[in-house]
């Protein structure tokens, strides 16, 4: 997706560390992992809400 190699990586999470300290770091990819949950949630609901009206209309349009 972004397209980073290991050196990227390495150099971020210095640069958190370095900004955020080693204290609060766990906590924010406690919230960041728990936000990326809730969107992924969200948007397959979205999704599945999506795609049952058309499933159900279909189905009422071949029993007739």
């Amino acid at each position: 997706m972004f397209n980073l190699g290991f050196g990227e990586l390495i150099l971020i999470l210095i640069v958190a560390l370095v900004i955020f300290g080693p204290k609060k770091l766990p906590e924010l990819g406690k919230a960041l992992g728990a936000g990326i949950r809730e969107f992924k949630k969200a948007t397959q609901d979205m999704q599945n809400s999506l795609t049952q009206p058309d499933e159900q209309s279909g189905d009422s349009q071949k029993s007739s």
